[in-house]
């Protein structure tokens, strides 16, 4: 098949690329994921680039232009400035840059670029990033919250694009407001893009919200400032409540508090806490909390894993009996504190008869009453009684919710009387239905006024909890994890403050978002199933997110948002709010609660549906441009997952295996992955794990028709005649060692499925599952391999690593292993690495390295001493101190990189999690530290690193 390569299938500039994708998940301004949560939305740089690259043409497709590999490179660094300008955050609305790029689009695509689409579209990243590339968008979801999002981002504002806002004040001015004006004349009241939509949302939703405190506001009320704090009264930010029962010891029968920590504030000299103050006199005992700060320190909390345990007479309570009280409907909540807005600061104050009776006395009207999976991936609170959406609402915060929905349809009717007396035409015609005039837009501003809503919903629930941390005094919302845990102490956020729960927050936040949208092209969005047949999305260029295996059900969590959305919008989307919760038999999902627990059954069901909708894609792809597909799923896993120290490296993951089993029977073949850093490190599901840090892009090509067969014996001697050299291009490229497995898939597989098939001795297929096995393997020798480079003390150091760790192990079998290895055991305790002592020997931690340790005067240094030694002052004084470090220990810092890839394998495959962590931080941050040692050599250099 004859086609132009495209430069994603070449060369990416991926540091720039990594670099900003990571930025961006700390960026909230304007950015679209504020708009509405979603789950693993891909960052809108790696989209971008990703979505360029498959358009423009390799320059090695145009050899009479760049004859010679010299000017073809020349050529690819052009196109990567331009990558690297794209993919800036800074630059998302930077028409010089934005141009630049179409430019280049238009010409490799002769002027007739092909619309790109999605058909997991979930949170829009990727149509959105296609319509900032001047091209037209189009994105179908099963899932009506993603339906929703998406039509938010790309599909409602170019309907409306350049007009003005129609609320009163606004009419009155002849100019838009200062915030909302970009480059419009003086005085000639010009609303570009979505400016006028922004300003409508911003106007409606705080009327919304004016209102809403008209009604409901006696519920929030001021908090009365003690002596000591100056008295007069404070805006409440938060209140914090701890679950109860009834305490089973019939002497105590206290209702004691499940608690998993009574601090309020860990911030240095501004420490404050919860004290429980308990009465033992009468029976049951009675529970009360003061607020302490100063001196003194926090005490234990009541809950752990093994269970809780009552304050008032140190009785274990296990989880069986709360779950059942919880069942019962005697578990109840008792307010512990109140948080309130200081000058600058946060003040903690004792809870009150007062603020403890207005929330009892709120009684909604209406509540979500649909039923919480009985069972899901994430969820764990039907065990507790918690069965209901209901549920997981206090009652202030369930009529809070419902009044806010009940404004959306005010508001909305109050939208089209002004859109008419601004001069809007109104034709009646809803915006579901095509309608572009006052009806409309008052649906479509009514859309982001039931953003609000949602937005609320996950920062005021019962399983947001309260952060001591002194980074973040703050209420950290419901979806803070891919979860909805069971939270035993929950704060209760002031939708009326001015914290980051607030709805003026929210607002904001939304409207930020709305006036930053992009080009505005045409973008149209369905819901629909990825196996059905692609309508009105022929010939596109397909990149898409599909399901991890079963990783993410975002249709359980997303039912949370959807019973909120479905009553604010009512009858606004009938086509996509159709149903009392969102579609659960479709979706493209391996879990086993959804067939009666039978394994089996959810593996075919997912390999069923997503070969469809390979296939599918296959039929509605354009040829002249790749598929690409985003995958996040870690390679490798366990047969025993209860044995975290039974590892096989060679086995393959079913996720792995099934995504790429649907892509090669449809008849694609896998070209090359891309790993994208589209992670932060310091994210919740990370924190403390070996989480993967990057979504692997697969570009994939439809595979001849004549593509011939192969043996076993031919696809290992390409796997390893290949393998290794584009290993080693991964490891120059600093790829992290935890996403090096997934990022060998590419051109392990691209080998494979090159091949109509690849047949074993027998005679028969060979299963993606065994090249996978097979990639693992030459992955392992490759690092193997690398062993020769490193000292003989190194080498001794990785073979006694792999067998003890840092246990002991008899003299006898480190002197014969130092004997293998052309070294000595003294030899290794004179080195710096080793202790000895009665028969016994093991290797130092880390933490057990002497101090002050200086490489000018060692006059033994191996590998294993300057990698721990880098990693150790990586953790304690971050990337500058570790680059005074290597700036000293010159050209051995690069095989100290090559050590903790291998060492980062080791303790993969072992189930080491917390050890593989310092090797894999070392080799992501080696890029940081390599430009801030050049920086130092310029300097003078300390060359004593005191520890």
């Amino acid at each position: 098949m004859n086609y132009r390569k495209k430069l994603i299938e070449v060369a990416l500039p991926l540091e720039a690329i990594n670099k900003e994708s990571a930025r961006e998940k700390s960026i909230r301004h304007g950015h679209p994921s504020t708009l509405h949560l979603w789950w693993a939305r891909r960052p809108l740089a790696a989209c971008r680039a990703v979505l360029f690259a498959s358009l423009v043409d390799d320059p090695s497709s145009h050899p009479d232009k760049f004859p010679t590999e010299e000017a073809q490179e020349k050529e690819r660094k052009r196109l990567f400035q331009i990558i690297e300008n794209l993919v800036k955050w800074d630059n998302v609305n930077n028409q010089q840059v934005l141009d630049a790029a179409k430019t280049e689009i238009l010409k490799s695509t002769d002027n007739n670029p092909p619309p790109v689409y999605d058909p997991f579209c979930g949170g829009g990243s990727i149509p959105l990033e296609a319509q900032r590339l001047g091209l037209e968008a189009h994105g179908s979801d099963l899932n009506p919250v993603a339906v929703l999002i998406t039509k938010a981002l790309i599909e409602i504002p170019p309907k409306f694009k350049d007009r003005p806002p129609v609320n009163p004040e606004a009419q009155q001015k002849l100019i838009p407001p200062a915030p909302l004006h970009k480059g419009g004349a003086a005085g000639g009241g010009i609303w570009y893009g979505a400016q006028g939509l922004a300003e409508d949302v911003r106007y409606y939703g705080k009327w919304m919200r004016d209102k809403a405190e008209k009604r409901i506001g006696h519920l929030y009320p001021k908090v009365k400032l003690p002596t000591e704090y100056g008295g007069g009264e404070a805006t409440a930010i938060a209140w914090l409540w701890a679950r109860t029962v009834q305490c089973p010891n019939p002497a105590c029968g206290a209702k004691m508090p499940l608690v998993r920590s009574f601090a309020l504030s860990t911030k240095k000299g501004k420490e404050a806490w919860v004290e429980p103050a308990i009465n033992r006199d009468s029976v049951p005992h009675i529970v009360s909390f003061e607020v302490k700060t100063g001196k003194g320190k926090a005490p234990d909390g009541t809950v752990s894993r093994k269970g809780a345990v009552c304050i008032c007479c140190g009785k274990p309570v296990a989880f069986d009996y709360i779950r059942s009280e919880g069942k019962a409907g005697r578990m109840s909540a008792q307010l512990m504190a109140i948080v309130a807005e200081g000058n600058r600061s946060r003040l903690y104050l004792a809870s009150t008869e007062e603020h403890i009776e207005i929330a009892d006395s709120a009684q909604p009207e209406w509540k979500p009453d649909t039923d919480l999976p009985e069972q899901a991936l994430g969820f764990r609170v039907q065990g507790y009684g918690m069965t209901k959406h209901a549920d997981l609402f206090t009652s202030r915060q369930l009529v809070a919710l419902t009044t806010f929905s009940d404004l959306v349809s005010e508001a909305r009717e109050k939208i089209i009387l002004n859109a008419v007396a601004a001069g809007m035409p109104d034709d009646s015609l809803p915006l579901c239905e095509g309608g572009t005039g006052a009806t409309g837009y008052a649906d479509a501003v009514a859309t982001y006024l039931a953003f609000v809503i949602s937005k609320i919903a996950e920062a005021s629930s019962t399983i947001c909890t309260w952060s001591s941390s002194p980074k973040n005094e703050l209420v950290v919302s419901t979806f803070r994890r891919q979860a909805i845990p069971m939270t035993w102490d929950f704060a209760e956020a002031n939708i009326f403050g001015i914290s980051s729960g607030s709805v003026v927050n929210i607002m904001q936040f939304i409207a930020k978002v709305v006036i930053d949208f992009p080009d505005l092209k045409k973008g149209i969005v369905k819901q629909s199933d990825a196996t059905a047949v692609m309508i009105g999305a022929a010939s596109s260029l397909i990149s898409t997110d599909p399901p991890y295996y079963d990783n993410i059900v975002s249709a359980d969590f997303s039912d949370f948002l959807y019973v909120w959305l479905g009553r604010s919008l009512d009858k606004r989307f009938p086509n996509v709010i159709s149903t009392l919760l969102t579609p659960k038999a479709q979706e493209l999902v391996a879990t086993p609660y959804r067939f009666g627990g039978n394994k089996q059954k959810a593996k075919e069901f997912f390999e069923e549906g997503l070969g469809k909708a390979f296939a599918r894609m296959r039929e509605t792809a354009n040829p002249e441009y790749p598929l690409t597909v985003y995958y996040a799923f870690k390679q490798t896993e366990t047969e025993d997952d209860e044995d975290e120290n039974q590892v096989n490296s060679a086995i393959a993951s079913t996720g792995w295996e099934t995504m790429l089993e649907g892509l090669i029977k449809a008849g694609f073949s896998i070209n090359g992955t891309w790993p994208m850093r589209t992670e932060r490190g310091s994210r919740t599901i990370a924190s403390g794990t070996n989480a993967l840090a990057s979504s692997i892009v697969l570009v994939c090509r439809p595979r001849p028709e004549t593509a011939p067969s192969a043996t076993r014996r031919q696809f290992l001697n390409e796997l390893k005649r290949e393998l290794p050299d584009a290993l080693h291009t991964l490891q120059q490229g600093n790829i992290a060692p935890v996403d090096l497995a997934q990022a060998s898939i590419g051109p392990g597989m691209a080998i494979y499925s090159r091949y109509s098939q690849v047949l074993e001795a027998d005679g028969t297929p060979m299963r993606v599952r065994t090249a996978l096995q097979l990639i693992n393997q030459t992955l392992d020798e490759y690092l193997s391999e690398q062993e020769g480079e490193f000292d003989a003390d190194t080498r001794w150091a990785l073979t006694w690593f792999e067998q003890n760790q840092y246990k002991e192990g008899l003299y006898g079998d480190a002197e014969t292993l130092s004997k293998a290895k052309n070294t000595s055991v003294s030899g290794l305790v004179t080195g710096g690495i080793l202790t000895a002592k009665g028969g016994k020997v093991r290797l130092l931690r880390r933490d057990e390295l002497p101090e002050n340790w200086n490489p000018a005067t060692d006059n033994r240094t191996s590998d294993w001493e300057a990698t721990q030694y880098l990693i150790r002052t990586l953790d304690q004084k971050g990337e500058s101190g570790t680059a005074a470090l290597l700036a000293q220990l010159g050209n051995r810092g690069e095989v100290a990189r090559d050590l903790a890839y291998r060492l980062y394998n080791i303790c993969d495959r072992k189930g080491w999690t917390s050890e593989a962590i310092g090797y894999n931080s070392l080799v992501i941050s080696w890029s940081e530290i390599i430009r801030l040692a050049v920086e130092q050599q310029q300097q003078p250099v300390q060359m004593t690193l005191d520890f």
